[in-house]
């Protein structure tokens, strides 16, 4: 089942080591051009009233996208930026966080599609010893093993050491090594492809095979996902000014889980800036859409491909759980398949519901990396907006 509630991903323990200190960088924001609602959506009055609850127990600002049989339908209420009330908007920009994981999944298996990766050898075949040293007992993880989280490689965003260096060295640029240094040497965590176990290092590995097997994994993403799909407002690190827009919303969080949140954009933006194929892409709501859809409808992938992408790892209870950068989900008893993200500043749903025809996005700008009363005062409301739209 899968939960409703905002998710507290793991670096939940960061509350502990920030102290009281307010930390509050708030970043410049602009109004942008709205597209046209689609005034004739049945449903629109109801979720637009759910969506305004959840902005009353004090989320700053969220967006709701939906691509459905009335087509494309969006919504925004709250705040972009608190400080000067700037209002959230549907061309907004939001942090997509672990979203990202799909799109760097269709980049491998683009390239596995070329015939430039075989998704069942070593990675130790493309990932340079440069990085691969970090990683013990590393040939024995695959390609597909990263792609599912059946790997077994420890997590690095889970380590003390990381999450003391990212709090109290906010505008330190980390490099890929510094993330691969906090896990060096660590025993896998499991046999690889014994079980399944979510874990970043998986993508931030899948990202470096990408810029060995093409030079520039951005780039790549770019040049086959992004220009193909027609997605001008979504951008990872090839695109110029990369973080800098205008329209990035203002990101927040409840630091010390009493309800009062402090305005966190630069770290939240320094953080997202460091982070390659777990993390890093920000786009529209609809952008985000339109990505779902056009891989879902084949516009990017194989329907072999797609199926593959589809092959499910079980979890703990042999229920699907995830395929190869895509999330196998229940919501009540609507079965969907995309990927969520949470981050210091951020949280968002992205998901096709394949029975209703769906394509759902939910954005906020209040992290979920902490737990907060404000995230178990709307809970009950996301369950009902769930319910609105699907049945």
């Amino acid at each position: 089942m899968k939960t409703l509630k905002l998710n507290i991903v793991s670096i939940a323990t960061l509350i502990i080591l920030t102290g009281c200190a307010v930390y509050r960088q708030d970043l410049n924001i602009t109004t942008c051009p709205t597209a046209e609602v689609n005034a004739s959506y049945s449903k629109a009055s109801t979720v637009e009233g759910l969506v305004r609850e959840i902005v009353k127990k004090g989320v700053p600002g969220m967006t709701v996208a939906m691509y459905s049989r009335e087509g494309l339908w969006q919504y925004a209420a709250g705040d972009a930026k608190i400080e000067n009330h700037t209002p959230m908007q549907t061309c907004h920009l939001h942090y997509l966080q672990s979203i990202a994981k799909t799109y760097m999944a269709v980049a491998i298996l683009k390239l596995y599609e070329e015939q430039k990766l075989n998704l069942d050898a070593p990675m130790t075949t493309y990932l340079p010893l440069t990085y691969s040293q970090y990683i013990t007992d590393a040939e024995q993880v695959t390609i597909r093993m990263l792609l599912n989280h059946t790997s077994g490689v420890p997590e690095y965003n889970s380590e003390p050491a990381y999450i003391t260096d990212l709090l109290q060295t906010p505008d330190h640029t980390f490099t890929p090594e510094d993330y691969l240094a906090y896990i060096e040497g660590k025993p896998l965590r499991f046999s690889p492809g014994t079980k399944y176990s979510y874990c970043n290092t998986n993508y931030e590995l899948l990202a470096l095979i990408g810029d060995a097997i093409t030079g520039d994994h951005a780039a790549y993403i770019t040049e086959n996902i992004f220009t193909p799909l027609a997605l001008n407002h979504t951008y990872y690190r090839n695109e110029a000014g990369y973080l800098n827009y205008p329209e990035l919303y203002n990101a927040y969080w409840d630091r010390h889980s009493d309800g009062i949140i402090e305005n966190a954009s630069q770290l939240q933006r320094n953080n997202v800036a460091a982070l390659i194929g777990d993390d890093g892409i920000v786009a529209t709501p609809e952008d985000a859409i339109l990505f779902l859809k056009g891989l879902m409808e084949g516009l990017i992938l194989s329907s072999a491909t797609l199926d593959t992408m589809k092959t499910w790892a079980l979890d703990s209870k042999g229920n699907p759980a995830y395929g190869l950068g895509l999330d196998h989900a229940t919501f009540g008893d609507h079965i969907a398949y995309g990927h969520s993200g949470g981050g210091i500043g951020a949280g968002c749903q992205l998901y096709y519901f394949p029975e209703q025809q769906i394509y759902l996005f939910l954005g906020i700008n209040l992290g979920t990396v902490t737990d907060s009363p404000i995230h178990k005062e709307v809970g009950e409301i996301l369950e009902n907006l769930y319910k609105v739209i699907l049945e």
